[in-house]
């Protein structure tokens, strides 16, 4: 191990990795450089965009907020964790069809946010996904079409 590293255990995806990593590392750099899961997006480098939002432990947290160390012993889901082997996630499918998305660039983030806002509240009003969906932001959509995306999406079930 090279002088400096700490060596973390760290369960994305459904899979455990362990490897040696910077204290200084943030959670974003570690998905993208050493765990190649690219579709967790560097956006701001100031956590106000939420292009980088993962689930960790269940909750939708940006990646970028936390280093790579504090994740020891944790569970993430990326974007690429979320989407099934065969077609799409529920919330992929609802974002597709209300046109939730317009560059794609922010997609994968509100995802994210939008399956940790629909696991806590399952049934949320316009409202509510606006607020849970607060630290996500969009340049391209106006938010209109992915407030309806997560509320399609909530009607029809989405799995927890």
């Amino acid at each position: 191990m090279a002088t400096g590293t700490r060596t973390i255990t760290v369960t994305v995806d459904s899979v455990e990795y362990t490897d040696p990593v910077e204290p200084r590392m943030l959670l974003v750099q570690y998905l993208r450089e050493v765990l190649g899961k690219t579709g967790t997006a560097i956006g701001c480098d100031t956590t106000n965009c939420g292009a980088c939002t993962v689930l960790f432990d269940g909750y939708g947290i940006k990646s970028c907020t936390m280093l790579a160390v504090e994740a020891d012993g944790h569970e993430i889901t990326t974007i690429e964790g979320l989407t099934p082997d065969e077609g799409l996630h529920p919330l992929q499918e609802s974002f597709n069809a209300c046109h939730g998305l317009q560059c794609g660039f922010c997609t994968p983030g509100m995802i994210m946010q939008s399956a940790s806002l629909l696991a806590e509240n399952p049934h949320p009003s316009d409202t509510e996904i606006r607020a849970g969906l607060e630290g996500n932001l969009c340049r391209c959509t106006g938010y209109q079409n992915i407030v309806a995306a997560v509320r399609t999406a909530a009607e029809e079930g989405v799995p927890r």
